[in-house]
């Protein structure tokens, strides 16, 4: 008896990633006007990474129980469609009110919810893939979400820019009011999002429990030979808890910066799960969500572990990218830090405009990069790509002329369509497909670490060592990426 999945055509594969478009899409509305909606509503340069600390805190948190509520869910919908349909919904709402937020508060409060809104939606995205594609179709429902990525995010980026210049829309406003050209851009995402979401929903079916049990095309791989190993959990609780504790006591006497509270606490809570687990693990209360989901951090797949480093540096950058680009090139390349100038929201527009073309290019990149791989291999690819996104942001500081800002886009371009695909192609085959959601959620993880690290300290070392120009963060994003492909280059891959 074959017991392996059936091929999917063409267009179920594309009704199935359809729903990416618009997650993606509100995804690149929040990256790339959120700094501008929080400079707009007061926020100095330095608080804007603790702003944004709603967002990777929220994936870290929202991911790996997310994934693992979809592992074990079934109902009329489905396993993950569900969480499809909730989490568009709640997700519209968000597009629709964030823009209105009258007070900086209420608009990071607001950037909370979305965020959390969009990883219910778009956590189960990436397992479901694998849930309805044999194995050797599963390259290309990735390589078609990425294709959606990149279109909805050319689109979606561009659109303030687009509302101005093409519906005469202004784009300037009182000072401490959005810009209607950001507002409108806001609404148009959300009825975007909520259709290509429900699209998905409505045509799309999933695999019973039964039927997924059936299927024999993944390999189980070393996971399945290390779970039933206890993990000492003591010793990390009381090494991580110390160390929290010990930088508390640093920033609370020396009165360091706010921002390394953060850190601090990042660190203590770590060591105080432990601790949980540990007396869970002792009271034999094993079986429940909380602990499953920690033992399985710590049993991952050996190639989950090698890809962390990959995956830190990688997103450290981005999201200095995300969070300074707007600040540094109408600082630099412009010239104002007022916000209610025209310079100031011109640069701002134009950072839209280079955010649509480095997903636009990064949709022509994922045509490339299957020529790459095949003639390089995983490893090499993912390297040199990295190393052509670090030589177009360092190129930032040495072009004067804001126009001319597009074409290190091509660079950035194809390391985002690189991080998108290669590192999931690397790490797909060691990953157990009854743990599928979950360990997507873990593997989430290591993108929201340097996230969470670059809000705490990004904003400390600008001042301190850079007269807190916020270029720089664009030349530090650049070092980052040039370590991920060192990085990428000792990762134990089989090919």
């Amino acid at each position: 008896m074959n017991n392996n999945k059936p091929n999917l055509s063409f267009w179920q594969i594309w009704n199935m990633c359809f729903g990416f478009l618009g997650i993606q899409f509100g995804f690149a509305l929040q990256n790339g006007n959120v700094s501008r909606i929080f400079q707009t509503l007061g926020a100095n340069i330095d608080d804007i990474p603790i702003l944004w600390i709603a967002a990777p805190l929220t994936g870290l948190i929202v991911q790996p129980i997310i994934g693992y509520w979809s592992d074990k869910t079934w109902c009329k919908l489905g396993r993950r469609r569900p969480f499809f349909f909730y989490g568009a919904i709640l997700t519209t709402l968000a597009l629709f009110i964030m823009p209105n937020s009258p007070t900086l508060w209420i608009a990071a409060g607001m950037l909370w919810i979305m965020d959390a809104s969009i990883n219910v939606t778009m956590e189960p995205f990436r397992a479901l893939v694998s849930d309805n594609l044999p194995t050797k179709q599963r390259a290309t429902g990735y390589a078609m979400q990425s294709f959606f990525i990149g279109v909805s995010s050319v689109v979606a980026s561009a659109l303030p820019w687009m509302m101005t210049n093409w519906f005469d829309i202004s784009n300037t406003a009182p000072v401490g009011q959005i810009p209607d050209s950001v507002k409108f851009s806001f609404y148009f995402g959300a009825v975007v999002l909520i259709v290509a979401v429900f699209w998905t929903v409505f045509t799309t079916k999933e695999y019973s429990p039964e039927q997924l049990e059936q299927f024999n095309d993944h390999v189980e791989q070393a996971t399945t030979s290390t779970a039933n190993k206890p993990v000492n959990f003591n010793k990390g609780a009381i090494v991580f808890t110390l160390l929290g504790l010990a930088i508390l006591v640093l920033v609370l006497s020396l009165s360091l910066e706010k921002e390394l509270y953060l850190l601090a606490a990042g660190l203590t809570c770590f060591g105080i799960i432990q601790f949980i687990a540990g007396q869970l693990q002792r009271q034999n209360k094993t079986q429940n969500g909380f602990y499953q989901v920690l033992n399985d951090v710590f049993i991952m797949p050996e190639a989950m572990k090698q890809l962390a480093w990959v995956q830190f540096f990688s997103w450290f950058t981005l999201f200095a990218m995300w969070i300074y680009t707007t600040s540094a090139v109408t600082s630099f390349h412009y010239g104002s830090s007022d916000t209610s100038s025209l310079a100031y929201n011109d640069g701002a527009d134009w950072v839209g405009i280079l955010f649509a073309a480095y997903n636009g290019f990064a949709a022509l990149a994922a045509l490339c990069i299957p020529i790459i791989v095949k003639r390089l291999g995983l490893k090499l690819a993912h390297a040199i790509n990295l190393v052509l996104g670090a030589l177009g942001l360092a190129s930032f500081i040495f072009i004067k002329d804001p126009s001319l800002l597009i074409w290190p886009m091509i660079g950035v371009g194809f390391a985002w369509a690189s991080i998108l695909s290669l590192p999931y192609a690397m790490l797909s085959s060691s990953v157990p497909s009854k743990k599928m959601g979950v360990y997507m959620g873990i593997f989430n993880f290591f993108i929201v670490i340097p996230q969470l690290l670059a809000a705490s300290v990004l904003g400390l070392i600008l001042r301190h060592f850079f007269e807190n120009q916020p270029i720089y963060a664009l030349v530090l994003g650049a070092v980052s990426w040039i370590l991920a492909a060192v990085a990428v280059l000792r990762v134990k891959h089989t090919q």
